[in-house]
């Protein structure tokens, strides 16, 4: 596993954006992991956390795109981010976009907050975790209506690894569904791999019993 993967999954403990234990998802399914990104809330850790992303995007998709688009709300955050840390790590200048949820008719009018996006625009969408596709959907739209564009791929923070709408991952079925690649700084498996009975400042994150109840969640929810 690459060094900065393994930077990431402690990372994640440090701003107790990863947790285990017993937690519910908003599908109702009981989980034994818990990945809320509503805990990044310093610039120290947006900064960190651009620049994660932009290791990923660097290593699955390369630089060769326009537009990093992050739908609304918590998009927004990652594209600022993520298109500084493109800038610092790389000297590549990438323009951010996010949409607004509601139209706005004075000032800086439309539903785009940050770069335009214009014809021949290859975009890249990034979101924080994996979804079920609802967002892509609501957002695929909102870019292929600003002109003759290309959505290359879409990247997410942590990849549950768990089934969609139907037997397969979330993130494949999006690569399905829309005919474009996606990715994930890390997947479970890799948080598992690093974090198994491993101690990380002196305390073991996932040992047996946890274990046990992550191969349990995966017996029932776990992409085919």
């Amino acid at each position: 596993m690459e060094q900065y993967k393994e930077q990431f999954i402690e990372f994640m403990v440090d701003c107790n954006v990863l947790k285990f234990g017993d937690f519910v998802t908003k599908s109702g399914r009981k989980t034994p992991f818990f990945v809320n990104t509503g805990f990044y809330r310093t610039g120290g850790q947006l900064k960190k956390l651009g620049e994660y992303y932009a290791r990923a995007i660097n290593d699955k998709f390369g630089l060769d795109f326009d537009v990093l688009f992050g739908p609304a709300y918590k998009g927004i955050p990652l594209t600022v981010a993520t298109t500084m840390a493109i800038s610092d790590l790389y000297e590549k200048d990438i323009r951010y976009c996010s949409n607004r949820k509601e139209v706005k008719d004075h000032g800086d009018t439309g539903i785009l907050l940050g770069s335009p996006i214009q014809n021949g625009d290859k975009v890249l969408l990034i979101e924080d975790v994996t979804t079920a596709g609802t967002s892509i959907g609501e957002t695929l739209p909102i870019i292929n209506a600003q002109g003759s564009v290309s959505v290359c791929g879409l990247v997410v923070s942590v990849d549950r690894m768990e089934r969609g709408q139907g037997e397969k991952s979330a993130l494949n079925e999006i690569k399905e569904t829309y005919g474009f690649e996606t990715t994930a700084i890390v997947t479970m498996q890799e948080v598992i791999e690093h974090l198994y009975n491993r101690p990380y400042q002196g305390k073991i994150y996932i040992d047996d019993a946890i274990k046990e109840a992550i191969d349990h969640y995966y017996e029932q929810y776990g992409a085919k």
